[in-house]
This record gives structure tokens, sequence and C-alpha cells, in this order.
């Protein structure tokens, strides 16, 4: 049987510990499904269409790696991939309250499907896609802590000089 993986979220932006847990999951599973959600309360930098297109072009071609976009309950998109696994990515203790909290959540949803968490190499344990956003915002380089892609991308926004988000340039 096929160990399917699910590795859930925003990815607004993908950042290069996104890349570093994909990687990592990858190299367990015989294949991860990237999942890009789109939860409508939520205010995104970039749409959805924008952020799958990112994933893709930093991952390349990855035969292993597939990148989809959903909406609605994830339970009900891991069940309809035929994947039995969920991909959480941990970088501090911080995370962990809320990640348990989900886990549980989706095993009382469905009881088949398994919450796995990787943590990223340490060098991305304090990176998040918020940061991203602020650093680039208020006129930083993101150039380390993105795939070059995103780095553009972010550059271009920055450089309109306009309020993203939640994030103002200067």
């Amino acid at each position: 049987m096929k160990r399917i993986a699910v590795y859930p979220g925003s990815f607004d932006p993908v950042t290069q510990g996104h890349l570093d847990i994909i990687r990592r999951a990858a190299c367990l599973f015989d294949h991860v499904i990237v999942a890009v959600s789109e939860n409508s309360p939520k205010q995104y930098t970039f749409p959805l269409h924008e952020r799958v297109e990112m994933i893709r072009k930093a991952l390349g071609s990855r035969p292993r790696v597939g990148v989809e976009p959903f909406s609605g309950l994830l339970t009900h998109f891991v069940k309809s991939r035929k994947a039995r696994i969920l991909i959480r990515g941990l970088r501090a203790i911080s995370d962990f309250e809320r990640e348990f909290q989900m886990a549980l959540m989706n095993r009382k949803l469905h009881p088949d499907i398994e919450t796995v968490f990787l943590m990223p190499d340490e060098k991305y344990t304090y990176l998040s896609s918020s940061l991203v956003k602020e650093v680039a915002g208020l006129g930083g380089n993101p150039k380390k802590l993105v795939p070059p892609n995103v780095s553009k991308r972010l550059k271009a926004l920055s450089g309109r000089r306009k309020q993203w988000k939640g994030i103002a340039s200067p």
C-alpha cells in the first residue's frame, strides 16, 4: 500500500523552513501532497493560485511531491486523496500546544488519520511566513528566508510601498 502524506498550510508565502519539511517528508513517504489552504476568514498576501504556483516553482521537479489547492475540512481533503498521514511542522515548543490540539481534533473526526510532527533544520526554527512578510514589508532582504522566486515577488510588493495584509512598508 502506498504511503501518502498531506502537508497542509497557507504557505503565504512558502519559506525555506516549509521546503525543508517537504524534503524531509518526501524521504519518509511514497508521495507527499502539499495542500495549500484557502481559509476564507484569513487575509492573504498572495492569492491561492499564486501560492500554489510559487511552491511548484520552488520545488522544481520532484516526482514524489504534488501541490494542490484545497478548501474546507482538512480531514475530508486527506480522505479524498486516499492519504492516512498528516504532516505538521514544529519549530518551537510554542507551536506544540496548537498543533497537538489540531491533531487530536483531526483524530476525533477521522481516527484512521495519523499526524506526524517533523522539525525543520535548526537554522529554520525561527522562520515563519508572517516574519518573512514583516521583514520584506519593512524593506529588508528576504533572500535567505524564501526561495528565489518568492523573494522576487516579495521585493516587488515591498517596492510598491503599499500596505499589504498587515505588514506596512516604510
